[in-house]
């Protein structure tokens, strides 16, 4: 079972099902949030998301339009975004408990995203694809 929880350890929660592709995104906002070079994210159906523990402990803000990104009020600890009217969370793979992961669930890496805004310190030396952007939605 894949489990995962905030720094402090108030806030608790497992997977139900499995995690999706791995995508690490470059935009200012995850940079920013995150203090970091890029958030790595993958998406979790709602229906296999379950919060254990603090949810009362959570907090969220608007950072763009339609998206709240959800924190640990005591230590700040991002732990999952949600797009209005999506059907899963973005989960914040920091928040991840290490041990949880084995080789049968680990997920693959699929991309880098917003390298267009990427720290320009940053020198991305993988073999992923790199979009300037978001990636680019089949059959659009």
């Amino acid at each position: 079972m894949i489990t995962g929880g905030c720094l402090c350890g108030a806030v608790k929660y497992r997977l139900m099902g499995p995690l999706g592709d791995i995508v690490h995104c470059h935009c200012e906002t995850c940079r920013k949030t995150h203090s970091s070079a890029f958030s790595s994210v993958a998406a979790v159906a709602d229906t296999d998301f379950q919060l254990l523990e603090g949810a009362g402990k959570l907090s969220h803000f608007e950072s763009s339009p339609g998206k709240l990104r959800w924190f640990c009020q005591s230590c700040s600890s991002h732990i999952y975004a949600k797009r209005e009217g999506a059907a899963h969370v973005i989960l914040r793979l920091g928040s991840l408990d290490n041990d949880s992961l084995n080789a049968g669930n680990t997920p693959r890496e699929r991309s880098h995203i917003w390298t267009s805004q990427q720290a320009g310190w940053y020198q991305n030396d993988t073999e992923l694809p790199v979009y300037d952007e978001a990636e680019p939605v089949a059959g659009r």
